[in-house]
């Protein structure tokens, strides 16, 4: 079902049309979000906006198939009288009341490989100690030491480079050989023994 909007006007049947329009419910006249709109002609479409709005250009006589899931398909033929080189419409879709068959999905292809699986499983290896094993500290030393560093460490990384070089912008670099701040760090962590060797 199709309602056309404003009056039609012109030309020669072989020019461009620039089709768009909106897709919308039969029963309550909502718009259809991401319909597919098809041109079965020139094999070529597009899809309808989240207010169920769509443009596409089209030639006379083309084929136009609209597709929701949910929805029974529904075709327009472009009118090969059009004068304007603009066409608008409203199109409606049916809901489809036919539901589609129930699918389910094993995890297994097949009863012996689940078998197979069941026998063989560690039943006390549990997610929990799954996850202490993998953010273990020797875990975790290893995978830094092999994995190189993504975008955003590297990215972070140069910022803050660039944040200290503007704080001392004009002036001498920060040493902390000057700084009595990290001396006293120092000494308080060598009087309390963090540097002895472990």
């Amino acid at each position: 079902m199709m309602v056309v909007l404003g009056n039609v006007y012109s030309q020669n049947n072989m020019k461009l049309i620039q089709l768009s329009g909106v897709v919308v419910n039969s029963d309550s006249l909502k718009p259809i979000s991401y319909t597919t709109v098809y041109n079965k002609t020139v094999k070529r479409g597009t899809l309808s906006d989240i207010y169920g709005y769509f443009s596409t250009v089209v030639l006379p006589g083309d084929t136009i198939i609209f597709n929701r899931f949910g929805y029974i398909n529904s075709s327009f033929i472009i009118p090969d009288t059009l004068k304007d080189d603009r066409y608008s419409i409203i199109h409606i879709l049916n809901l489809d009341s036919t539901n589609p068959p129930i699918i389910t999905i094993y995890p297994w292809p097949s009863k012996e490989d689940f078998a197979r699986a069941f026998v063989e499983m560690t039943p006390y290896d549990d997610a929990l100690r799954r996850a202490q094993k993998m953010l273990s500290g020797s875990n975790l030393a290893y995978l830094s030491s092999v994995i190189d560093g993504d975008a955003i460490s590297s990215y972070s990384w140069q910022r803050n480079q660039q944040f200290t070089k503007l704080y001392t912008m004009g002036q001498t670099p920060v040493n902390n050989l000057f700084n009595p701040v990290a001396w006293s760090q120092f000494v308080d962590a060598w009087k309390k023994g963090d540097l002895k060797r472990k």
